[in-house]
């Protein structure tokens, strides 16, 4: 299993840097805060969604800020906390990248399997994760 998410995330990771200059964990927090409401989410809570460290979104959230893709704001119900917010520039990069990770999922994974299979590694997913 870890060889196979290795495998593919490295085959992603690759293509989505030589055609769109974007690496697989910014797309994940682009397409996060697309995802999110008013294209926004606490630090904190991105970092958990994605699984990262909070110290390692901020590095990683500090790359995209430079790069214009990703803005912080304070959040107006904690002044303490910050959000990160996904600007038009990012969302125009999340666009133009997406149709090429979806592709390359389909290629490097779901081609590869019967819809019986699917249907069967969704079940065995719920079973390990049931949270």
């Amino acid at each position: 299993m870890l060889r196979a998410y290795r495998e593919l995330v490295g085959s992603l990771d690759a293509e989505l840097i030589r055609d769109h200059n974007l690496p697989l964990t910014s797309y994940e927090v682009l397409i996060a805060l697309a995802d999110a409401p008013e294209n926004r989410l606490r630090m904190g809570e991105l970092a958990n969604a994605l699984l990262l460290s909070r110290s390692g979104l901020t590095r990683l959230v500090d790359r995209l800020e430079r790069q214009g893709l990703v803005e912080r704001a304070r959040c107006p119900e904690d002044a303490r906390g910050w959000h990160a917010v996904l600007t038009d520039k990012g969302r125009a990069k999340l666009d133009a990248a997406r149709p090429a990770h979806l592709e390359g999922v389909r290629r490097h994974f779901l081609d590869h399997l019967s819809d019986e299979e699917l249907d069967a590694l969704a079940e065995i997913w719920k079973k390990v994760t049931p949270a």
